[in-house]
């Protein structure tokens, strides 16, 4: 709706309201209209004073639940779905509601509880299924993830969101064929979707063919010439394929467009490090740290690093700082004590000598 057209639909209805103010249809046009308008603030007004004169008014209680829903402030979310629920305990969108708090909070088993009482009240709302799958793939279980995504789809087959989640659930499943087939759906329908498109230049990489690869990469580039995810992904697959040159470059253009995320300073890193460029790798692990203090993993790849570069001492106190940052970690402890081992034996050895 054009701005003018909207700003005269709400004046009117306002005038409306003036004349007959507990018409409690001309609250929830209004809400609706300030909605479209994105005033958030004003919709939460307007349900609030709707539920002065109709407390139990079942589509402001959802209405203001959504609200808060959106602000993060779940438990204030939950208390305006409860009251509706009470009122009317036979309404499907209630019991889904209740199920994404309880997914937010990550309470997987009362998420799952309220989406199958949703589906018990309306067996044919796909988003419900996508709700149900997206909460088996954060607790990785991918094959129930895709039965899930395989309902939604069921029931709307253009869904893209469903397309694209269910292509990245058979991508983390191996089944690369799977994957490729549900990106290029999407891709068919949204050619300009440049996170489909860095989808199936990662696929195609990890299906080893490069110059398909390299095209949909150099596509999502052509959509946004400073994609930072694009560059990345392109830089991995080149250096895949033992393009290691181009990767670095495909890094360090990621690297302009970000200078502080330090992901890419690490994967650049590793790519020295691994080309045996160690003094390289090791300053772009520092520039990590310079982001990251905390970062333990990258203090553990500047000890591998240093490690490689017969620095013993200084491998020894970058594991120790990584144990200092997360001392439950048995595989850093393993390290660390393998490599004092190690140096003790052979400071032993040299005293011996």
């Amino acid at each position: 709706m054009e701005k003018q057209d909207l700003n005269k639909q709400i004046n009117d209805t306002m005038l409306a309201m003036a004349k007959d103010p507990k018409n409690v249809e001309l609250y929830h046009t209004l809400s609706e209209l300030y909605l479209e308008q994105q005033d958030y603030d004003k919709v939460m007004s307007v349900l609030d004073s709707l539920l002065a004169i109709a407390p139990d008014d079942v589509r402001a209680l959802v209405g203001m639940g959504t609200m808060w829903f959106y602000e993060k402030d779940f438990r204030k979310s939950l208390s305006y779905y409860n009251k509706a629920l009470q009122i009317n305990p036979k309404n499907y969108l209630i019991y889904y509601n209740i199920g994404n708090v309880f997914a937010e909070w990550k309470n997987f088993p009362k998420a799952l509880f309220y989406y199958n009482r949703a589906i018990d009240l309306n067996s044919m709302n796909p988003e419900i299924y996508n709700a149900i799958a997206l909460l088996y793939n954060d607790n990785e279980d991918y094959i129930e993830s895709k039965a899930y995504y395989e309902k939604a789809l069921s029931l709307d087959p253009m869904n893209l969101t469903a397309l694209v989640d269910m292509g990245n659930v058979c991508f983390k499943l191996f089944d690369y064929e799977t994957a490729l087939e549900l990106y290029k759906r999407v891709f068919a329908l949204n050619i300009d979707n440049k996170v489909v498109a860095i989808c199936i230049g990662n696929t195609y990489t990890l299906m080893k063919k490069r110059e398909e690869a390299y095209s949909y990469f150099e596509k999502a580039l052509k959509m946004e010439g400073d994609n930072y995810r694009a560059y990345i992904c392109y830089a991995i697959s080149l250096s895949e394929f033992g393009e290691n040159d181009m990767a670095i470059e495909m890094y360090k253009k990621a690297i302009e467009i970000f200078p502080k995320q330090p992901n890419a300073y690490q994967l650049l890193g590793n790519l020295y490090t691994n080309l045996g460029r160690i003094e390289e790798g090791m300053d772009e692990y520092k520039k990590v740290l310079h982001f990251a203090q905390n970062d333990a993993q990258t203090y553990v790849l500047l000890g591998n690093a240093h490690y490689l570069n017969n620095e013993i001492e200084k491998a020894i106190g970058s594991y120790k700082a990584a144990i200092d940052i997360q001392p439950e970690n048995d595989e850093f402890k393993l390290v660390y004590y393998q490599i004092m081992d190690e140096y003790i034996d052979t400071k032993r050895k040299e005293m011996e000598a």
